[in-house]
């Protein structure tokens, strides 16, 4: 489901909890498994249309997560 990542990249993880029909918590948790490092963010009541119902959460999400990554 993640896929995979070359040695030492970080990844960040966004999914919306309430969409157990399509990408269950369970599936977004196994990103932790699949991807040592990864760094997962899940959001209440977000679903399969995340951007749509969270978007402003996860911009902050992404520029948080980029402004680490990058200063490093």
């Amino acid at each position: 489901m993640c896929g995979e990542t070359a040695a030492g990249e970080r990844q960040l993880v966004v999914c919306g909890l309430g969409d157990d029909g399509y990408v269950p918590e369970v599936a977004a948790r196994a990103c932790l498994r699949d991807l040592p490092g990864a760094e997962l963010q899940l959001l209440d009541r977000g679903g399969h249309w995340l951007l749509e119902t969270h978007l402003d959460k996860v911009v902050a999400l992404f520029r948080d997560f980029l402004g680490r990554v990058h200063a490093a």
